[in-house]
């Protein structure tokens, strides 16, 4: 690759811990960032969907994004969450962004509203137009309600330099078969999708935003800097490591789970923002049993 290789690896997506009373808890937002940075990650996602970003205002987004930019210490790079389904907003939101300590935008295709793929296409034109910063298109169909195909994608990548790569977490492995196909050179195919994400490395893909990453990241880097090496057996031995507890994450909802190994390990509390609830006993459990049994 070249020019965006830092953006190649592990991007962890970050959580929002909450104290008891459900404000930030910025202590622990210190010991996550730390945390991460120990464990090996190449990047920090700050106020992605696993960051709860739907139930926290403004001022809070500013106040958690400053505080991980001064926390991080210029150590990694950070990439934040811009995304949304009001265009305009969406402009508004980039044209008052502090961008100092930024090195580039994630941003959701638009939920909800379930435009075309030109709809998209106008979206995120607009997007890259008004953008200082480079932009990772992130695919999300489960989560949005519509898909970017891999044309649009690609038209998208092509159109654009400042459209340097997307987290694809469609599930579908040939949708990133035809992007990594067709792609520009330096156009970054990033997995959205932990359980997917050697795979997406094996037909020649990035690397990956990763939620099981901020929970058990040595193991997890230790895998995908294997799969990126072309050392395909260790990468095995991780996945297999992994492979039950990832699962279990998602079992009851995405940050519900990852909150919870945190929790196991002591990092954080087991709060969240309605409408999300920590995950159930059972679940719970679950995590914890696949944390001892292989020391994630």
């Amino acid at each position: 690759m070249g020019k965006n290789n830092h953006l190649r690896g592990v991007g962890v997506a970050l959580v929002t811990p909450f104290n008891t009373v459900g404000d930030i808890d910025f202590p622990a937002l210190e010991r996550l960032i730390e945390y991460n940075i120990a464990g090996g990650i190449d990047y920090l996602v700050v106020l992605g969907t696993t960051g709860e970003s739907a139930t926290m205002t403004a001022t809070e987004k500013a106040e958690v994004l400053r505080f991980v930019i001064r926390k991080n210490q210029g150590r990694k790079p950070i990439v934040y969450g811009v995304g949304g389904n009001n265009t305009a907003e969406v402009l508004r939101n980039i044209a008052t962004l502090d961008t100092e300590g930024i090195d580039a935008l994630l941003s959701v295709s638009p939920y909800y509203n379930k435009p075309s793929q030109n709809g998209i296409y106008a979206h995120y034109k607009a997007i890259a137009e008004a953008s200082p910063l480079p932009v990772i298109l992130y695919n999300v169909p489960g989560r949005t309600g519509s898909n970017i195909s891999a044309a649009t994608t690609l038209r998208l990548a092509h159109d654009f330099s400042n459209i340097i790569g997307i987290k694809e977490a469609s599930g579908n492995l040939f949708q990133s078969a035809y992007i990594l196909r067709d792609r520009p050179e330096n156009f970054l195919v990033i997995s959205g999708e932990d359980n997917l994400a050697t795979s997406i490395i094996g037909l020649g893909g990035d690397g990956v935003i990763s939620v099981a990453a901020g929970a058990f990241p040595k193991t997890f880097c230790d895998m995908i800097h294997a799969a990126l090496d072309n050392k395909p057996e260790i990468a095995r031995v991780h996945y297999m490591k992994l492979l039950e507890a990832t699962d279990a994450l998602f079992e009851d909802g995405n940050p519900a789970g990852v909150k919870a190994a945190l929790h196991c390990k002591g990092l954080i509390e087991n709060k969240l923002r309605l409408p999300l609830v920590p995950v159930c006993e059972k679940v719970y459990a679950k995590i914890q049993t696949q944390i001892e049994k292989y020391s994630l």
